[in-house]
């Protein structure tokens, strides 16, 4: 058959199989490369219906078969990008439908930027953004169950989804929200394959309950697996499919209509920024920042400033003229802090509030608590005080520290495979010491930049892929820092999923137990293994690694 012109007949929207198009879409942010067979733009719910159902229908003639839905293709993990049918929502499924000052409904090609300038015209905002928040959809937030620096004070995606349609593996397009006892027996009643659905997971996490709540991971974000722990809860006898659909990356679902919970925008923000230039003191310190409950406490390191530095003109372009001449003399009384050395990481401790006087309280009081000789405190506001300026510099290179690993470093290339590891707050002294031997025993330039009360890092390597030996490199560094985090009781990953890169890993990371109850629920929502293959569960190392990106 010929794929393009059969999808072509059948949807309103655009099929493309050009080979620059095909080359294109043969990457997201990840290490890998996968060249998919035809690139198509859904215009509709009902084309998804259609390009789902014909994959269903063609999957028995045509083995290797299957679609994956990609939106803004900022997924770090490999996880929008296959060797079938890309289903691009970032042309046509882009409506911003209503926006209240506590919810909002939205399609999921929506760039989050433009998704927050609607949303804070009524003082609202959706939190969970990550640091890729000027590139990222909504969509791809909802499926890779994003976080970033919001998500110690509000948690991740996973808390905001109230209600989304969804086309399942039989071609139907669906409302999944959270049931009562009724409403799920109701589902469980009916003969289709929705009413299947429910009741083969029902029948797994009610049977299994005891021992799925208990694999849940002891750490403040985890977007690794299924959440399936979240699906069921006796006690309140709420039964919710968005809990195991938000983070599954498509793999049991695409998603085409989101409705959000929002928060109210706080009217002042203040930033306690602190260099710390050894790190004994680290977790009396995390211990004191959290006791005063911050809104964000973020962090970097020496390598991220001095990449800052270097690279500080490619800034003119993200701020314009203005912003930057700004940017560059509120650097200069950081220049006068390097004098006392490079710090091996620079904290950043950011409150909201209600007035300009409690936040610049809650900054002075912890300041002064903490007695670090080199540290200092920056008070920002937004409308009615615009300040930001002043600590911009350092969101900055917190914010854009990868994109600058991207586009500025030449002779080497991101290599994002260690790169969303968490790990309990309370271990992070003795922890980081070991992460940075593994590091330097592989001779990895990387970045180390995280979210650190949560324990949330990103460690960005620059590697020469298309060298062997650096390939070579990837997965004892991998295994070594695995069982490094898990020794602490850590996970994997925290915001960027599992994708190809840490699919592979699930079964040493949560047992064969629940490895295998996260394969029962992809048989259960993708029985023919239609959507999204070799990703999450049924990712394998071999099959990765066969994809590493080898041309640049």
């Amino acid at each position: 058959m010929n794929l393009a012109e059969d999808l072509q007949k059948l949807l309103k929207g655009e099929v493309d199989a050009a080979p620059e198009t095909l080359a294109t879409y043969s990457h997201d942010a990840s290490l890998f490369e996968v060249k998919p067979r035809v690139v198509v733009y859904p215009k509709d719910a009902a084309d998804v219906q259609a390009l789902i159902k014909y994959t269903a229908d063609h999957k028995a003639d045509d083995p290797a078969l299957s679609v994956t839905a990609r939106s803004a293709g900022t997924d770090m993990s490999g996880g929008a990008v296959n060797d079938g049918i890309i289903a691009d929502f970032n042309r046509h499924f882009t409506q911003i439908f209503e926006v209240s000052q506590t919810a909002a409904h939205a399609q999921p090609g929506v760039f989050y930027r433009d998704f927050e300038k609607a949303t804070l015209e009524h003082q609202a905002l959706m939190p969970s953004y990550p640091a890729s928040r000027e590139l990222c959809t909504i969509g791809g937030m909802v499926n890779n169950n994003s976080g970033g620096e919001k998500s110690l004070e509000f948690g991740k995606t996973e808390n905001f989804v109230t209600e989304l349609k969804v086309v399942f593996a039989d071609g139907v397009e669906r409302i999944v929200k959270p049931l009562d006892k009724a409403g799920l027996d109701a589902k469980m009643a009916q003969k289709d394959f929705e009413g299947e659905v429910y009741r083969k997971t029902f029948a797994l996490v009610d049977r299994h309950y005891d021992a799925i709540k208990a694999a849940k991971p002891h750490v403040t974000k985890n977007s690794t697996g299924y959440n399936i722990w979240d699906i069921w809860d006796r006690d309140t006898g709420i039964f919710d499919l968005t809990k195991v659909i938000v983070g599954a990356q498509g793999t049991l679902g695409f998603v085409t209509d989101i409705h959000l919970r929002l928060v109210p925008a706080r009217a002042h923000s203040g930033l306690l920024v602190m260099f710390l230039h050894d790190i004994d003191r680290l977790g009396e310190v995390i211990n004191k920042v959290l006791e005063y409950k911050p809104a964000t406490f973020e962090s970097f390191d020496d390598v991220t400033l001095w990449l800052s530095i270097k690279f500080m003109p490619s800034f003119l372009k993200v701020l314009g003229p203005v912003r930057f001449i700004k940017l560059l003399i509120s650097l200069i009384p950081d220049g006068f802090m390097l004098l006392h050395g490079i710090p091996k990481l620079i904290l950043m401790v950011e409150f909201n509030g209600e007035t300009r006087d409690e936040v610049r309280d809650k900054i002075k009081n912890l300041h002064k608590e903490l007695n670090l000789k080199h540290s200092y405190y920056e008070i920002t506001a937004t409308e009615e005080d615009p300040t930001e300026e002043s600590s911009e510099k350092y969101w900055l290179m917190r914010r854009q520290s990868f994109q600058l690993l991207r586009s500025k470093v030449k002779d080497k290339h991101t290599a994002p495979f260690i790169d969303d590891l968490v790990v309990p707050p309370a271990h992070l002294t003795e922890f980081l010491p070991q992460m940075r031997a593994i590091i330097k025993k592989y001779e990895l330039f990387a970045t180390i930049a995280g979210h650190m009360g949560d324990g949330n890092f990103h460690i960005i390597p620059l590697m020469k892929l298309e060298d062997p030996k650096e390939r070579a490199k990837l997965q004892p560094a991998m295994k070594e820092t695995n069982e490094l985090v898990l020794k602490y009781g850590g996970v994997l990953s925290g915001e960027h999923n599992d994708g190809m890169i840490r699919g592979p890993w699930l079964e040493q990371a949560y047992g064969t137990e629940v490895y295998g109850y996260f394969r029962e629920v992809k048989d259960i929502f993708d029985p023919q293994g239609i959507l999204n293959p070799h990703k999450k569960a049924t990712a394998t190392w071999d099959w990765s690694m066969g994809h590493v990106r080898q041309s640049f």
